[in-house]
């Protein structure tokens, strides 16, 4: 009963927004943040770090409308076989829109990168701010860039990191 559960929620955080939100993404001609880490990141590296995250909003309704992974998928996966920090902004759920708990995630995976001196990489599909969470989501844009200030020179090897993104640029206009 418990691992039928389980199934059911890694199902359902798999879908984002849902179905008829994926197939809208996909009728623009936009992948959707999973489909864009299936492209980036080497075949079945991908491991998920948050996957049943929601927020913690009551405002608005907002209650009423939980989606598990609050609209950011992050983890770690390899890219050529090295370790890289990854998060993607999934549109499909509140239009990738960034609050308290979507901002936390992504702080932490920004986090494990800096301990492990390895790069992270973004991938921001998001209509900005979750206004109906007011001014906690833009204070999750204020740690998200006091993280950046902290891994400012963290990563040794320009040249490295200069190739990695050029490799992701490449993969994503695909």
């Amino acid at each position: 009963m418990k691992n039928e559960k389980l199934e059911e929620k890694l199902k359902e955080s798999k879908l984002g927004g849902g179905q008829k939100r994926i197939d809208a993404q996909h009728k623009k001609g936009k992948l959707t943040a999973r489909e864009r880490l299936e492209l980036l990141l080497d075949s079945n590296s991908f491991e998920e770090i948050g996957g049943f995250v929601t927020h913690r909003s009551t405002n608005f309704g907002l209650e009423k409308t939980k989606f598990l992974g609050d609209g950011v998928i992050t983890g770690y996966g390899t890219v050529n076989g090295r370790l890289v920090y990854v998060y993607s902004q999934d549109f499909t759920v509140l239009g990738g829109s960034l609050a308290e708990a979507h901002a936390e995630k992504i702080c932490k995976i920004m986090e494990l990168a800096m301990k492990n001196g390895v790069p992270i990489i973004g991938l921001n599909d998001s209509g900005g701010a979750r206004i109906q969470e007011g001014v906690v989501s833009l204070g999750g844009y204020a740690d998200i860039f006091y993280n950046n200030t902290k891994a400012s020179g963290v990563f040794h090897n320009y040249r490295q990191l200069w190739a990695l993104v050029q490799v992701v640029q490449f993969t994503l206009r695909r």
